[in-house]
């Protein structure tokens, strides 16, 4: 049985210390058809049981869940445009090759931006701004894609500038709209100091000051914490229910299925998890899409599209099957390698293949 296969996986990844806890659900439009823990939650003997309540550290899916929803939300309101241009708002960012890039390569990683800063991250905001406003960049915008962090955290400021509210009070605006979101099913910035005993934790990096304690309920990502916990490109976390909740009204809306209103623009997220038009590039606008040879394994359709978090954690939609697939792990606590958690990712949507 595909479920009892995905099980199989997730529980050989948890005997070989890829991470100590996971918690997946698989849904389709109309519901969710599993929704399963498993492991503990960190690898100590004694440590408690993760439950279907844990709460996961997202990581890089505050991508799309986040910042591309609140993009969509904004460009359905007139206030943003995917031609506008981030020197139209940041007077740092300025240059030739820069003057031209737009709101849709910042989306589509292909603004010209390397994945990180050279140096450690700065104290504030403003120096963030700075930063990624000057940094050299990698390539001539558009003419490739490559992975950025920097894109996504400036991105998230322009939103806050277009929107006139924080990332994290904009996405609570979208999440209140969607059905099953609520205290159980958690999908939202970093939880309150009430909910962290729920929360998975993860350990620090070598290069982050807080190294040699643990985080529960902190987010991992090093530069997301000198933003003070949210950003445009990490800072998110949710239930395993409250992730699938965000994929199942996502996937109705790409299915143009159900009644009533929906919490997604629906002329606009065709547009958004459509492969970009960039060479070489699998990536649509915050989304990424389908290759066989990418996290998402063999068996998803063409019209797949997904994102996945360095912590351990994966989202992947297939309008064409009618699936949506959340796989949630604290893999940042000292577990597996990325090519590990890649090697798990695979191996668990494969075996899903035939629900």
């Amino acid at each position: 049985m595909p479920l009892d296969d995905a099980r199989r996986v997730i529980e050989a990844a948890i005997g070989a210390r890829t991470f100590p806890a996971a918690a997946i659900e698989i849904g389709g439009s109309a519901a969710a058809i599993a929704t399963e823990a498993f492991g503990r939650l960190t690898f100590d003997a004694d440590a408690p049981a993760t439950s279907r309540d844990t709460i996961f550290d997202l990581a890089s899916l505050t991508k799309p869940l986040a910042t591309g929803s609140c993009a969509m939300e904004l460009v359905r309101s007139g206030a943003l445009a995917l031609d506008a241009r981030p020197a139209d708002s940041f007077d740092d960012w300025r240059g030739l090759e820069r003057e031209s890039v737009t709101v849709r390569d910042l989306l589509e990683h292909a603004s010209g931006l390397p994945a990180r800063l050279v140096d450690q991250p700065p104290e504030t905001r403003r120096e963030f701004e700075h930063d990624i406003a000057t940094i050299a960049l990698e390539y001539p915008p558009r003419s490739r894609s490559i992975y950025s962090d920097l894109g996504f955290i400036l991105l998230g400021f322009l939103l806050e500038r277009v929107g006139g509210a924080s990332l994290a009070a904009m996405f609570d605006r979208i999440a209140a709209r969607i059905p099953g979101v609520g205290p159980r099913a958690y999908l939202g910035f970093e939880p309150p100091v009430s909910l962290r005993d729920r929360c998975a934790p993860t350990l620090p990096m070598d290069v982050d000051p807080r190294r040699g304690r643990r985080l529960a309920g902190e987010v991992h990502d090093n530069y997301a914490a000198a933003l003070g916990g949210a950003a445009g490109h990490a800072g998110m976390f949710g239930t395993a229910a409250g992730v699938g909740a965000f994929a199942r009204a996502l996937l109705r809306t790409a299915r143009a299925s159900g009644d009533g209103d929906s919490p997604f623009p629906r002329a606009l997220v065709p547009l958004f998890v459509t492969r970009s038009a960039v060479p070489g590039s699998s990536r649509a606008l915050a989304w990424d899409t389908m290759l066989p040879t990418s996290s998402c394994g063999t068996r998803m359709s063409p019209q797949a599209f997904g994102h996945v978090g360095y912590t351990g954690t994966s989202l992947w939609i297939d309008p064409a099957r009618d699936r949506y697939f959340v796989l949630l792990t604290n893999r940042a606590f000292g577990g597996g390698t990325l090519d590990e958690m890649r090697t798990v990712r695979r191996a668990f949507h494969d075996a899903l293949g035939d629900l």
